[in-house]
């Protein structure tokens, strides 16, 4: 099946039932505990590589392999490789950029393998592989130097080669679709369509690509300073298979930009809130019940298309999620009327 045909039938499914996806590697692989060594798994590193989750793909193939079978039992439908910060922009940091692709074809041969067992175990409900694209740890629209409001650490065709690199290797690993999540800089992820762009280009493919906002303030806003409208205006021509919102902030706090997400888009809408606001040890404190309830109330709504976790949810969480929008019906969604749809920080509509 090919990856077009993988995006029509996750329509279809949609179109009977509220999806499932997973939830964070991050917090998951903190409670493992896992010492330097744990982290090398044995191999040699010229720099330390404690914390260092998306090298775990390659060095404890179990541990990773271990949280998505947990989040395949909780319901997921959807499963999220472990490649958050798998880039050679964040890799830089723990001194093996050159070790991008490798992380990646493994990320996504073992996500791969584990969603094909599950579906095979159980064919009348596939899971989907989706290659996380993190936003890197760099910023094309905000200066990093006060004093020097025009520099700029990285220039567009960097991260767009980095990106082409992680996406090129997620690819060969075996994805479905490309998930970029967690956007605080449109730019960035303007970066990140034009690379899948020219990967399915160089493929002679069509390759699907799912687009996540994440909000840096109460205010509605992302670090580049557009709104969740505006920002949809600036990624629509895209045509992601889903928009929606993750990470930042907890189920209440997105309450409102869910709302406001809903009637701007003309696809599938996919929300993934972290468990609460972090607490003063900046752990999460929110109970699976809770997050559950919340999210039950967008479904009940008709906002969601797509639902899973973040930062803070675990297995429980997604178990729960699931049970709570199970038999209740997806967001319903309209062709959107001609007009120029533009953005800068704020949306403009000229119909």
């Amino acid at each position: 099946m090919t990856r077009a045909e993988k995006a029509r039938l996750l329509r279809d499914i949609g179109a009977d039932r509220i999806l499932v996806k997973d939830g964070p590697y991050g917090s998951m692989i903190q409670t493992y505990r896992l010492d330097e060594e744990g982290f090398r798994g044995g191999r040699s590193f010229a720099q330390d590589q404690k914390g260092n989750n998306d090298l775990l793909n390659l060095t404890r193939p179990d541990v990773v392999g271990e949280i998505c079978n947990a989040y395949i039992a909780a319901g997921a439908d959807i499963l999220a490789t472990n490649t958050f910060n798998a880039n050679a922009i964040s890799q830089s940091d723990y001194g093996i950029p050159e070790m991008a692709r490798e992380i990646n074809v493994a990320a996504a041969k073992l996500t791969r393998a584990c969603a094909d067992a599950a579906t095979e175990r159980d064919p009348g409900r596939p899971r989907f592989v989706v290659g996380a694209l993190g936003p890197t740890n760099k910023t094309l629209s905000v200066s990093p130097n006060v004093n020097d409001p025009g520099f700029r650490a990285v220039t567009f065709d960097e991260v767009k080669a980095i990106y082409r690199e992680q996406i090129d290797g997620l690819l060969d690993g075996g994805v479905d679709f490309i998930l970029i999540e967690t956007v605080f800089d449109t730019l960035n992820a303007k970066a990140a369509l034009v690379a899948a762009g020219e990967a399915a280009e160089a493929r002679r493919e069509e390759l699907p690509v799912m687009v996540s906002m994440t909000l840096t303030d109460l205010a509605g806003r992302n670090l580049s300073g557009q709104t969740v409208e505006a920002f949809w205006h600036s990624v629509r021509h895209a045509k992601p298979l889903t928009m929606g919102l993750n990470c930042s902030f907890g189920a209440t706090e997105l309450h409102p930009y869910v709302n406001a997400l809903n009637p701007q888009v003309d696809g599938l809408v996919c929300v993934y809130p972290n468990a609460g606001l972090p607490n003063e040890l900046g752990a999460y404190d929110e109970p699976p019940e809770m997050t559950a309830k919340l999210v039950r109330g967008w479904a009940e709504n008709g906002w969601l298309n797509v639902v899973g976790g973040c930062c803070g949810t675990t297995p429980a969480h997604i178990k729960a999620i699931a049970e709570a929008v199970n038999g209740l019906k997806p967001r319903q969604w309209h062709a959107l009327p001609p007009a120029l749809r533009l953005s800068g920080m704020e949306a403009a509509s000229f119909f």
